[in-house]
């Protein structure tokens, strides 16, 4: 898979060319099981706008790179669940403890031990 200056000039001299064309001849192809071919896009599109020195990123440690909301639902059953992506971010581990405060309309939870001060982002 072509990228930077190489993956610019290849698409500059492709010109008129489709844009499968363009993407097959870039390399961002891969085989599927049934030994079809699947053209990525997306990872092309990806390196192309990164080629052109476009930033397109932010916290993305979620599933398959989804940036993230920091946004919570509440889930049917009642349970608010946080998420791998931000207990990653937070280095927490498997057994660590908080204690739960509730606010008006918040909840704060601050580990347990801890003094609750820490610094807000």
């Amino acid at each position: 898979m072509l990228t930077g200056n190489d993956l610019l000039t290849k698409v500059r001299e492709l010109g008129d060319a489709g844009k499968s064309e363009i993407v097959r001849a870039c390399g961002y192809v891969s085989n599927k099981k049934d030994g079809g071919e699947r053209l990525n896009f997306t990872a092309f599109y990806e390196a192309l706008l990164e080629a052109k020195g476009v930033e397109i990123g932010g916290a993305t440690v979620g599933k398959g790179g989804r940036k993230l909301s920091y946004v919570a639902t509440v889930q049917g059953n009642g349970n608010l669940l946080i998420g791998k992506a931000y207990t990653a971010l937070l280095n927490l581990k498997p057994g660590d403890e908080f204690e739960i405060k509730l606010g008006r309309k918040q909840i704060r939870l601050v580990p347990v031990g801890g003094d609750g001060e820490e610094e807000e982002e």
